[in-house]
């Protein structure tokens, strides 16, 4: 690659960067090239993208980014997964796939970019844990419904009480008159 192509990778790399919600990276040492293109399958069946990017390139790709954190954790062998347009899926996904490597402790996850912050190992299971985007908008939806639900109980609450009212005493008139 000479300067300019490279600059146009870092740049396009750069772009692709700052488009995902979540950006995982991870050790894949020991991993076989047939495992990792299996992964790689498995994670662009689902919307996800991973790559193998020069270290340099990628610290190039994300310097004067919030991601800039992810430096330190770029030494070695570093794969990127780079996420679609959930990031709640995508961390699902990530540790689905990775759960059969995690015995042999091959293919792990060093780090992550996910909300303007960078996780640890950990951090990207726990991202794995939230909610859906459908689970949050179901949720949001519910709890909009729920004040004009009260609202429209307040508001038919006295004509219940009237109609109960009305029925009880023309239970005890009815009573009344079969008693004579």
């Amino acid at each position: 690659m000479d300067r300019t192509e490279k600059a146009e990778y870092i740049d396009a790399l750069s772009s692709r960067l700052r488009a995902a919600p979540l950006v995982a990276l991870a050790d894949y040492r020991g991993v076989t090239v047939a495992e990792i293109n299996t992964l790689r399958r498995t994670l662009e069946a689902k919307g996800l993208e991973y790559r193998v990017i020069k270290n340099t390139l990628a610290r190039r790709a994300i310097d004067g980014t919030p991601m800039a954190a992810l430096n330190d954790h770029l030494a070695g062998m570093t794969g990127w997964i780079i996420s679609g347009e959930d990031p709640v899926a995508a961390a699902k996904v990530i540790r689905e796939v990775t759960q059969v490597f995690k015995k042999s402790q091959k293919f792990v996850i060093k780090a992550g970019y996910f909300d303007g912050g960078t996780l640890d190992s950990d951090g990207v299971d726990k991202v794995a844990d939230l909610p859906s985007k459908e689970q949050l908008l179901s949720s949001l939806l519910a709890t909009i419904q729920e004040g004009p639900r009260s609202v429209l109980g307040v508001l038919q609450a006295p004509a219940r009480d009237l109609l109960y009212l009305l029925k009880n005493y023309e239970s005890k008139l009815s009573e009344a008159a079969a008693a004579e």
